[in-house]
């Protein structure tokens, strides 16, 4: 049975398009059937994946509007396994132009899955960093959420507003809507601010975060994780033997055995 996992925190510059990109890579890998769905107007994940956005005339845009067809838009990835809705700036269009005059806006992505959601083993949604309409939908369409976390200053700030978020999600709209984990990100070792918000997320999210090995799952801070956009690569292609890589293999592996 697919599940849909949708990778959320309305704080930008957490990494939830690393996570995104490359959790849905490592899950490829494992042997998974993948479709990672870009939310997102500026097309991060897209990109992630060397697609130039010129390339395709139709992206998740067109499919919520009803003037494309789910199956149209979804193109191969430079990943076996992993498939990809890509997204544009057009995707502003939604909330702008469309979301105030349909019924039941915020199950439009919900509707346009159910007929592909047999194909793969998981949907890994990438979503903005807002709550906006587009989050929204996501959060609706998902079964469950992963919350990035980045080991900085002000880390936590507007945790609350978006746990109520799905609280509010599940009284009325996502009943099934769990927190599958919260994910720390860009980690260091070598600075005492990493080991202190990490600390915190620990003592008071214990059992929200992922464990591999009898260990909390951490992302940690790393060049190559860095680079590999930039080469239109995910870091499971970019660098395999990279921290980044093998810490979302281990996420991966958690994700499948959960």
């Amino acid at each position: 049975m697919c599940e849909i996992i949708a990778i959320a925190n309305q704080k930008g510059g957490v990494g939830k398009t690393t996570t995104a990109v490359n959790l849905s890579s490592a899950l490829a890998l494992l042997g998974k059937n993948i479709l990672i769905i870009d939310a997102d107007p500026q097309a991060n994940a897209t990109i992630s994946f060397g697609i130039n956005k010129k390339s395709f005339e139709k992206d998740l845009y067109h499919s919520l509007i009803g003037i494309a067809n789910i199956e149209e838009i979804i193109i191969d990835t430079n990943v076996e396994n992993l498939q990809l809705i890509p997204s544009s700036i057009s995707l502003v269009g939604f909330e702008k132009e469309f979301y105030d005059t349909v019924d039941d806006r915020e199950f439009l992505l919900k509707n346009v899955l159910k007929s592909i959601k047999k194909k793969y083993d998981f949907i890994i949604i990438d979503t903005p960093p807002t709550l906006g309409p587009i989050s929204l939908n996501s959060l609706v369409a998902a079964d469950s959420i992963i919350i990035p976390i980045q080991c900085e200053y002000f880390a936590l700030d507007g945790l609350s507003q978006l746990l109520n978020t799905v609280k509010i999600i599940r009284q009325k709209l996502n009943k099934k809507l769990k927190i599958k984990g919260f994910l720390p990100t860009m980690f260091s070792s070598t600075t005492n601010l990493s080991k202190q918000v990490y600390d915190e997320i620990a003592n008071n999210f214990s059992s929200h975060l992922f464990e591999y090995k009898n260990e909390f799952m951490i992302i940690p801070r790393n060049v190559k994780l860095s680079e590999a956009p930039s080469f239109g690569e995910p870091i499971c292609i970019y660098d395999n033997n990279s921290k980044g890589a093998k810490a979302y293999s281990q996420l991966a592996s958690c994700i499948i055995n959960n």
